[in-house]
């Protein structure tokens, strides 16, 4: 079914569950016997039985063996620290990073491609010691919904390390499928018995958890204000973005994070500009952002809602969730599409069509994304130019459409090829493409 779909294109851990799918029989059988308490009583022994191997001393040390693309080793280092201790406020152990070339306890590593266990598992954790990407050009953020947060997949990996297994608890931090980073705790009751059952309890000053609220406000802004900026190419440039498109001036704007960038028709960038700033109510990372010329309106698209401004100011009765306008929630990408007279929005391997007049989907949506000749699942922002044509990007690809023959006509590397996202330093490129 429909639940069953979304559940299984959420980004998961590739290790096994093992013993978990007795404690989930367990919880199943629940529902005909109604003994809640004893299965409380079960679980946590089942949890304590099952956990592995496990460390003999408290005080661990790690090291950060080499760096994920596109974020700066500060960053990473915070994120790694933060995460390693998250699992000490609430357990026995300390953890202390070592000086390079030292030796360590636990030896973190990130790595493109398959490493001998399989093309889907993205990432390992029990025995290893290791955080892997596997995908080519995969994107790693500290703050958005688009790419795999490192502080959230590195403490997972983490709670692997130190012996533990998938837990049961939908929200838990060591529940097989990663979750998004917010402002909640991030431990569930769960996360903190399985490790004090293997740890003990934290003694001293760290017996307080670390607020997920601060955390996510650090994190919020830590990817942009540690990154180094280039001197001359924003920081978008190095990577990806996270929304981006074209108001009724012809100025792209570029969206990422906390904040915004616009590019001149003559390919001038400002620097990066708070997003509240211009809009205010709108959250940071947003997923998709689109311009409409038929009503001069920027719509924005995150989680579960849609936000219309006018100008920089919001529309009464905004923001709107999505399900009342019958779109799904966390889209790819959105854009206005002139053909059709509507806004397109692309959600996995489906398209649905926004009536913008009514702000309901136009009826017999959502099709198939493969009436998009040549498209890709998963952009992260389109663009439709002066000439018609579409732009349409995923990471440091684009992908030109062309109306009229409704299929891609040209793909390349949009920063080097693309001078009108305000990166490529050949004004003459932009003629060609």
């Amino acid at each position: 079914d429909s639940a069953t779909l979304r559940q299984m294109a959420e980004p998961r851990c590739g290790v096994s569950d093992e013993g978990t799918h007795q404690i989930w029989a367990q919880r199943i059988n629940t529902v005909f016997t109604g003994e809640k308490a004893k299965l409380r009583q079960k679980n946590r022994r089942k949890r304590s039985a099952t956990q592995g191997i496990k460390w003999y001393k408290r005080h661990l040390t790690y090291q950060i063996v080499n760096w994920p693309r596109h974020l700066s080793p500060a960053s990473v280092r915070l994120a790694v620290r933060a995460a390693f201790q998250l699992w000490s406020n609430v357990s026995g152990l300390v953890f202390q990073e070592s000086p390079k070339g030292a030796a360590a306890d636990i030896r973190l590593a990130f790595y493109d491609g398959d490493h001998n266990d399989g093309a889907s598992n993205a990432f390992d954790g029990p025995g290893q010691s290791q955080v892997y990407s596997r995908i080519p050009a995969e994107r790693w953020t500290l703050n958005g919904h688009k790419g795999h947060n490192l502080f959230l997949v590195t403490a997972h990996e983490i709670g692997h390390t130190l012996g533990l297994e998938h837990s049961p608890v939908r929200h838990a931090l060591m529940s097989p499928y990663y979750r998004r980073l917010g402002r909640s705790l991030m431990l569930s009751w769960d996360d903190i018995i399985s490790v004090q059952q293997l740890y003990g309890k934290p003694s001293g000053e760290r017996t307080v958890r670390l607020p997920g609220q601060v955390l996510h406000t650090v994190l919020q802004q830590w990817e942009l204000t540690e990154t180094p900026q280039s001197t001359t190419h924003p920081l978008y440039c190095q990577e990806a973005f996270d929304a981006i498109t074209m108001d009724q001036n012809d100025t792209v704007l570029v969206f990422r994070g906390s904040f915004f960038w616009t590019v001149s028709p003559k390919g001038a960038v400002t620097r990066p500009l708070p997003l509240r700033q211009r809009w205010a109510d709108l959250p940071p990372a947003i997923e998709a952002a689109a311009f409409s010329p038929i009503d001069s309106k920027l719509y924005f698209f995150k989680g579960r809602r849609m936000w219309r401004y006018s100008g920089s100011q919001l529309d009464p009765g905004f923001p709107r969730r999505t399900v009342e306008l019958e779109l799904p929630r966390h889209p790819d990408c959105a854009f206005f599409y002139a053909p059709l007279g509507h806004m397109i929005l692309f959600k996995g391997s489906r398209y649905f069509v926004l009536n913008l007049r009514t702000l309901h989907a136009e009826p017999y949506y959502p099709r198939r994304l493969s009436d998009w000749t040549g498209v890709p699942q998963g952009t992260n922002g389109a663009v439709t130019r002066q000439d018609g044509r579409l732009y349409l990007f995923r990471q440091q690809h684009f992908w030109r459409f062309d109306p009229l023959k409704v299929r891609v006509t040209k793909e390349g590397l949009w920063a080097k090829d693309l001078s009108w996202t305000g990166c490529s330093n050949s004004p003459q490129s932009n003629n060609i493409l």
